[in-house]
């Protein structure tokens, strides 16, 4: 999967097949690829207007020295602007307090958009890093031109260049006006980056180029987008996600509401949102009072009466079959090893439905003008939703732009921009611009949520206890298979499998003879849109791997730990390999004894308090972030309570970029990944989801915020992702520790106070 997306996406991965191009254009001095078929001739180099400068201008530096660096990515309060910025400016030597960001709109030349997999740090670091480098190269060839020194007796820093007694500033470099070069692709990989030591930027503290304009309110989201003319929508959803036909619109008492204009249903040539009505108004306060008036009957679709219970007893009936699924891993020797161990443990896990309640509800503003569609709004994969946009609007795809808005929060779920199709198909049908914003409500019943999940696991040992195979098993609805199924990698038996549906099942420990096996959940699939929530498939992965590691360790009344350091001896597949994984699983058990370590694993605990450990390796085997967690956790017998009391985890992501930025990753992941252990979730019942706001869908309260140690391991290794880890080792920790604590297991996400105490053999306290 990664491979695939990454060979689709020319910004970082197009320096075999393009010219870098550095030269002046206008009132500035800009760093681009240069198309093969545009021929860069070196007179035209100092041109002002710059006709052949294609694609992929990655950052600018113009007459006062301000360098802008352009981001392709969505900042939705990761601080993805800052991290990449900085790449760029310390390998071309500017002052930090002169780095501008411009998050940029849809346009081909910036190839495929997309923010998500915890990967933009990742696959940007090397093509940033050079092109700064770039950068700098020309701008001491050209100082060196300016004071007539020798190139090497040159050194830039913090945007000036001196030579002995001389120097010029950048800005007085790019007001010459005679700047001009460009790299083969050739002569920017022979380029030599700074070593780890020589950085001044990467891994230091300093400020995020956007907290400023998020803290005094300058910053602008999605819903913050408003043009002329334009009227309001909110929507009226139907009973089911798909099928629902519209019958009958009485919208007599919304005529009542002033500046109420009228309803309609929606016409959609993609399908995206069948059923939907919009009420419009000239504001939206008249369309939130509106639309609760308008009575509608609809037909709903045939999923309209499908529970969470009908979703997971599909589940355990595909996963009896063996003839379903894609085999992710697939050894030989797992029957063999089954039929002849001296032992074997089996445990079913599941997770429930998680919604994920973004703080800005989806919206979208769409508008037409001279033949070009305009959609604002904050969104993580631009490349995924114009396709979509083209065909309910019926024109080239050409004419779509989306324009690029900070997110209040996205987590996967602006991943699918389908929230802009009926804002679009609105403004068409009322001929002007349409803003549609969706309440909590409409937001919750509308959303892409992550998927139910069943779980199968199953080891086997020899007489020795000695591992010997382990099974693993895993359904749930796949957001890939529904939204971009040709994103979808074969598994071992030909058969197509969503990677982040599975990916985390396919880890580092040794275990004999692996089978990994990912079924698809129809059933999931046609009563909602499975989506991507943060750390999507490892959510329920890991959840189940490390739960069970912690099952199978005790079965051979091995300590946690060291079951798991034995497991990760880092033979064969688990060596790891460069660039990404160097050091393999030996990098996992690493921050696994560190975090035992912190945490003062093996020492007595209080009554009703344990220590429980997990480890992950992120969402992608390919670039792994070996992350361990002990979780500290007191529990109440008799009520039932789950106290997290503290988190101590370990984090090797390689080079750390933004440390500030990272930790609060780290910290905003951990506690998400606590809220999905221990509160948030819901169910479908009769094809919708249960809880459509805060009042009964409770994600984690500011009370329930445990103490965190959070360390990251000193490293010069390929910087790799941080979304997601620390979300999907929290859960297993958490429950790990209960059983520590009071000797029952939990099986289930989410692991609420009743669930314990029948777990326990007690009744909850009326």
């Amino acid at each position: 999967m990664l491979d695939r997306l990454i060979k689709q996406q020319p910004p970082v991965g197009s320096l075999t097949r393009r010219s870098f191009m550095i030269a002046a254009a206008g009132t500035g001095f800009t760093m681009a690829f240069l198309s093969p078929t545009l021929a860069l001739a070196a007179g035209q180099a100092g041109s002002a207007d710059a006709p052949v400068f294609d694609p992929t201008i990655w950052f600018r530096i113009d007459r006062d020295g301000i360098v802008t660096v352009n981001i392709a990515k969505a900042e939705m309060g990761q601080h993805i602007g800052t991290a990449l910025a900085r790449i760029v400016a310390d390998e071309l030597e500017v002052s930090w307090s002169s780095v501008r960001l411009n998050y940029v709109d849809t346009d081909p030349k910036w190839g495929m958009m997309i923010t998500g997999g915890s990967w933009s740090v990742w696959q940007s670091f090397d093509p940033l890093s050079r092109a700064g480098a770039a950068g700098r190269i020309a701008l001491i060839d050209e100082a060196a031109r300016l004071l007539k020194v020798k190139v090497t007796d040159c050194q830039a820093r913090d945007g000036v260049i001196t030579a002995g007694s001389k120097s010029i500033t950048y800005a007085e470099i790019v007001r010459t006006g005679k700047l001009g070069r460009t790299f083969t692709p050739e002569a920017l990989k022979a380029i030599v980056l700074k070593t780890p030591d020589q950085r001044r930027l990467i891994g230091r503290d300093v400020q995020a180029v956007d907290v400023p304009s998020k803290t005094n309110g300058a910053a602008i989201y999605g819903i913050d987008a408003v043009v002329e003319g334009m009227v309001y929508a909110r929507p009226r959803i139907p009973p089911t996600r798909y099928g629902s036909t519209v019958l009958s619109i009485d919208d007599s008492a919304a005529r009542k509401v002033k500046g109420y204009l009228k309803s309609v249903a929606l016409k959609d040539p993609s399908d995206t949102v069948p059923g939907w009505v919009m009420v419009y108004a000239d504001s939206y306060s008249a369309a939130m009072r509106a639309a609760d008036l308008v009575e509608i009957k609809w037909q709903a679709g045939a999923t309209a009466g499908v529970s969470e219970a009908d979703i997971l007893s599909h589940a355990s009936k595909l996963i009896g079959d063996t003839s379903k699924g894609s085999l992710v891993v697939a050894d030989d020797g797992v029957e063999a090893a089954f039929s002849t161990a001296g032992s074997r443990i089996e445990h079913e896990y599941t997770t429930s439905t998680v919604l994920h309640f973004q703080l800005e509800p989806v919206n979208a503003l769409a508008l037409e003008k001279d033949g070009i569609w305009h959609i604002h709004t904050g969104n993580q994969w631009q490349s995924l939703a114009l396709p979509t946009l083209a065909k309910a609007l019926a024109v080239p795809e050409a004419n779509v732009i989306m324009h690029t808005y900070l997110l209040g929060g996205g987590f996967g779920r602006r991943l699918n921009g389908d929230y802009a199709i009926p804002a679009a198909l609105a403004a068409k049908e009322m001929g002007r611009p349409v803003k549609m914003i969706c309440t909590r409500s409409d937001d919750a019943r509308f959303d892409s949520p992550r998927s139910p999940s069943l779980q199968r696991l199953r080891m086997a040992f020899d007489k020795k206890g000695a591992v010997t195979a382990m099974e693993h098993h895993a359904s749930a609805g796949w957001p890939t298979q529904v939204m971009v199924p040709a994103f979808m990698p074969k598994g071992k038996n030909g058969e197509p499998y969503d990677p982040f549906a599975i990916s985390g099942a396919d880890h580092w420990y040794t275990v004999g003879a692996h089978r990994v096996r990912a079924i698809s959940n129809d059933l999931a699939n046609s009563t909602f849109r499975p989506g991507w929530l943060r750390s999507v498939g490892p959510g329920w992965t890991n959840w189940a791997v490390e739960s069970f590691i912690d099952e199978a360790a005790l079965a051979t009344k091995a300590d946690p730990l060291a079951f798991r350091l034995a497991l990760l001896d880092g033979r064969g597949k688990n060596a790891g390999s460069a660039p990404n994984s160097v050091g393999g699983a030996a990098r996992m058990a690493h921050v696994l004894r560190r975090a035992a370590e912190k945490a003062g694993w093996g020492k007595p605990m209080p009554a009703g308090t344990g220590l429980g450990i997990a480890s992950t390796f992120g969402q992608e085997r390919d670039m792994p972030t070996w992350t361990a967690c002990v979780a500290r956790v007191k529990v109440d017998s008799a009520s039932g309570a789950i106290t997290v009391v503290k988190l101590f985890m370990v984090i090797d992501a390689g080079t750390i970029i933004h440390p500030d930025g990272a930790l609060a990753q780290a910290e905003g992941g951990a506690l998400w990944g606590m809220s999905m252990a221990l509160h948030e979730g819901t169910e479908f019942v009769d094809g919708q989801v249960r809880d459509t706001n805060l009042g009964a869908y409770t994600p984690l309260r500011m009370a329930d915020v445990p103490e965190m140690d959070i360390e990251f391991v000193a490293s010069t290794a390929t910087a790799t992702g941080m979304g997601e880890p620390p979300t999907t080792v929290v859960g297993p920790a958490i429950a790990n520790a209960i059983h520590a604590a009071v000797g029952v297991r939990l099986r289930d996400l989410p692991m609420r106070p009743a669930a314990l105490l029948k777990a326990m053999g007690k009744k909850p306290v009326a």
